[in-house]
């Protein structure tokens, strides 16, 4: 008999220790920082650190990059005492084989619309792939909706994040569209850049946890 899956979840661009920690209280599987200076939730590694200290035992701490170095993504790693980290650029196949050398969860950005391409993930040995369309001027969903169906046949291969527009009020049909493992959300649970509305973020956590997913669950985080 087949079983049904519930997608994990990563709520991402955290800024507060006081609000990663309600957020950690309502169950999600992923806590992300942002080290990205163009990006409105940049984050400090201080800042991070605290906010990586304070989650509990069984949320990985997720550090979301876009085109930096080796060394340079190590030195947070090891300041904030992150679990994984997260690639959203253009960054070479060789650098997630260094960083998973270092006992590191690494996620791939992939993009519908833009490189890296989906067509490009044998390339990279990630333990999963994050999916977005990739609109907009900065790397990341920018609050913007796509066809989330589209990248349904991605999971037929590889362990998926979906993320780009989700929402509370949409990410019952996203799930259903696309089937991923997993989701990741940010300014979709906001009341602005890096502050959560934590009732979005109850909402978002309780709608997914409804959702299933029609084969095995493959865990990213």
């Amino acid at each position: 008999m087949e079983k049904d899956y519930i997608p994990q979840i990563k709520i991402c661009g955290l800024t507060e220790v006081s609000q990663a920690l309600e957020c950690a209280a309502l169950g999600p599987d992923a806590i992300g920082c942002v080290f990205f200076p163009k990006s409105p939730r940049n984050i400090s590694q201080t800042r991070a650190k605290e906010i990586c200290t304070a989650l509990p035992p069984g949320i990985t701490s997720v550090g979301v990059f876009v085109n930096e170095t080796f060394s340079f993504i190590m030195r947070k790693v090891e300041f904030c005492g992150l679990k994984a980290v997260q690639l959203h650029g253009q960054e070479p196949p060789e650098l997630v084989k260094q960083l998973r050398r270092e006992n590191l969860k690494v996620i791939m950005g992939l993009f519908m619309t833009r490189e890296p391409g989906l067509n490009q993930a044998e390339k990279y040995e990630a333990d999963g792939f994050l999916i977005e369309c990739g609109q907009g001027k900065l790397p990341g969903g920018n609050a913007k909706t796509w066809d989330w169906s589209s990248a349904k046949p991605f999971g037929e291969k590889y362990p998926f994040i979906l993320a780009g527009g989700l929402s509370p009020d949409n990410v019952t049909q996203a799930v259903t569209q696309a089937q991923p493992d997993a989701v990741d959300v940010s300014s979709g649970v906001e009341l602005s850049p890096g502050q959560k509305d934590i009732n979005k973020v109850k909402k978002f956590i309780e709608q997914v946890k409804s959702c299933h997913i029609k084969r095995q669950g493959r865990v990213v985080w």
